[in-house]
């Protein structure tokens, strides 16, 4: 099947209004956006002299945002809603996240009571895993969706992890492959004490309270090992 991917370009003004940047801190600012703002973004850097333009952010990975962060005092978001800014403010070490929604033109400042909440979640989704004793390994078929890694259909790409968790001696591990992710669909599956996703990052957050992103369970391991 052959497929067509559409670059949306949204026709938003991304000017900040004097009551937003009232609410900015004075330091340099990292400017982070979403793809659908990119060509615009410059409206608002221009608005904040000394800040740095950070780039695109999605909402499984904020990588760029680590290289600026000795730079910056605080981040600036440009987009709706808070799912991004959760992902920067991981991300940030602790410095603030401001939010201004080119919709409603409101700036906003991210809750870091909301980012712990988040943090808490992960904690009680590793918990499920680590005590869990059948786990279901879900691979989707969509292209693109590569856990970490926006390329072509791999299929080599796609197995290469959850197969090395196969191999792990600690669980009975089942994998199901899926097109369009459908988390009530799960609930078929009794047996399956946790979920384990290892699609695009977070693409079920708030969605399942049984289903933990690999990433999560990496880092945690990393942080173990080291």
């Amino acid at each position: 099947m052959k497929l067509m991917f559409v670059h949306a370009k949204s026709p938003l003004d991304l000017t900040l209004t004097k009551e937003a940047l009232a609410k900015l801190p004075k330091g340099p600012l990292g400017i982070v956006t979403i793809t659908q703002h990119l060509h615009k973004i410059r409206q608002v850097l221009d608005q904040l002299p000394g800040s740095i333009l950070v780039g695109q952010v999605l909402g499984c990975r904020a990588d760029n945002v680590a290289r600026v962060l000795e730079k910056v005092d605080a981040f600036l978001f440009v987009g709706t809603g808070e799912f991004h800014p959760i992902r920067i403010s991981l991300e940030a070490k602790g410095k603030d996240v401001f939010i201004y929604d080119p919709t409603s033109r409101e700036m906003t400042k991210l809750s870091k009571q909301l980012v712990a909440g988040y943090q808490k979640k992960v904690k009680g989704l590793l918990l499920r895993f680590y005590s869990a004793k059948n786990v279901g390994l879900l691979v989707t078929t969509k292209v693109g969706q590569n856990n970490g890694v926006i390329s072509t259909y791999s299929l080599d790409t796609k197995m290469k992890l959850p197969l090395e968790f196969m191999k792990r001696k600690d669980k009975n591990y089942f994998l199901f492959a899926f097109d369009t992710l459908n988390h009530q669909a799960l609930d078929d599956f009794s047996f399956i004490d946790c979920w384990v996703n290892f699609a695009c990052n977070r693409i079920m957050d708030d969605k399942n309270n049984k289903i933990v992103n690999v990433q999560d369970i990496l880092e945690a391991e990393h942080e173990s090992a080291s």
